[in-house]
């Protein structure tokens, strides 16, 4: 199978940018069938925004936890 460069826009902030041929085969092999649809830098801060403030992935485990054993 052959791999192309893609330029897809996010649909955060609406940048164009490049899906590479690299990429494209990574997300092949892990069995992904779908583009991303948002921009490195949005899929970044998106992640920061999912595990809180301190981007620390103990302090959103622990704050998951918390509010299970508190309800």
């Amino acid at each position: 199978m052959s791999f192309q460069d893609k330029s897809i826009e996010c649909s955060d902030c609406g940048a164009i940018f490049t899906f590479t041929a690299r990429e494209n085969k990574f997300f092949a092999s892990k069995g992904l069938t779908n583009e991303p649809r948002r921009c490195p830098q949005c899929r970044k801060a998106k992640r920061q925004q999912r595990r809180g403030l301190s981007g620390d992935w103990t302090s959103y485990v622990n704050r998951a936890m918390l509010s299970r054993e508190y309800r």
